[in-house]
């Protein structure tokens, strides 16, 4: 099973988003994103994870047509996959991913 910590920023973010958008990106991480991590394979195209231009080594993924999450991949905990992520919110996070 995957492991992820949050970044101030992500969980500042968080406290900003609607119930209804914490639940979408709640049900995208649980149903798509990490059955993808656990499965070793290219994550499905529908979640469009893709780098950031402007940062080296972080990522985008898509939760909904304009809700993004950023994450970096970390240190593997317990042999297993470890997911920080940064941002959480619109397209404008990518501002400042």
């Amino acid at each position: 099973m995957p492991t992820y910590e949050t970044c101030t920023h992500f969980t500042h973010d968080w406290k900003h988003l609607t119930p209804v958008q914490r639940r979408r990106f709640t049900r995208v991480v649980r149903e798509a994103f990490v059955p993808d991590l656990r499965a070793g394979r290219l994550f499905r195209p529908g979640l469009r994870v893709k780098g950031v231009r402007a940062a080296a080594g972080v990522y985008e993924l898509t939760w909904a047509p304009d809700g993004r999450a950023t994450f970096t991949y970390g240190r593997e905990h317990r042999n297993s996959c470890h997911i920080i992520w940064r941002r959480i919110g619109t397209h404008d996070i990518l501002h400042r991913p």
